[in-house]
């Protein structure tokens, strides 16, 4: 059985990525495989990590289009190019309309440094999102892979990994305890899981 193409987009340093390439080296990801990476930004070291991994990458950046349906239509083109059958949200910072996501139901994960539907949806990202789970003082945090709707941060939760607060945390140390313990871990499997669904359904058919 072929493996499903899958694309991962991303706006940053791409350590999200990095988990999928060293859980597709590993063994872990093998219903799957990655076949392309899209950066917001053409500056984004994830783009480096695709590179050094033979991964093909491009940049497609909100910028450089006139209106979100123009921009989107430039994603789905990328995606189509490649054959692309599921897409990760790994620190994409570009909301989606439910145009695009309803194109792709339940092929579209997101990973998010919370346990939805707390600390979540729009205007909850990067630090913002530890920042407000230490000022409200809750002792567990952790992360959350869903399946992207056209709310933010609203589709069917696949996985989830609990995470402890400290007393000592700043946003940047809860941050990376977020994502060696959570992120890291359960975004490779949740990927796996989809993967293997897609795969599946391609035997039925």
């Amino acid at each position: 059985m072929l493996k499903a193409k899958i694309a991962v987009l991303v706006s940053g340093g791409g350590t999200n990525l990095q988990a999928l390439i060293d859980a597709q080296k590993s063994g872990i990801l093998k219903s799957g495989r990655l076949a392309l990476v899209i950066s917001s930004s053409p500056g984004a070291y994830a783009l480096t990590r695709a590179a050094e991994n033979g991964i093909p990458a491009v940049t497609v950046a909100r910028r450089d289009y006139a209106s979100q349906k123009e921009f989107e239509e430039a994603l789905k083109a990328r995606l189509e190019e490649h054959g692309i059958e599921l897409i990760v949200l790994a620190g994409f910072l570009c909301i989606l309309s439910g145009d695009f996501t309803g194109a792709y139901p339940r092929r579209i994960l997101n990973v998010h440094p919370s346990l939805v539907p707390a600390f979540c949806g729009r205007g909850y990202y990067g630090l913002r999102v530890h920042e407000a789970v230490l000022e409200y003082g809750v002792k567990v945090t952790g992360a959350t892979v869903h399946y992207v709707n056209e709310i933010p941060d609203g589709g069917e939760i696949i996985l989830q990994q609990a995470v402890p607060v400290h007393k000592s945390d700043t946003p940047r140390t809860l941050q990376r305890r977020v994502m060696e313990r959570a992120e890291w871990k359960i975004l490779p499997r949740a990927v796996e899981l989809a993967a293997g669904r897609l795969q599946k359904g391609k035997k039925q058919t």
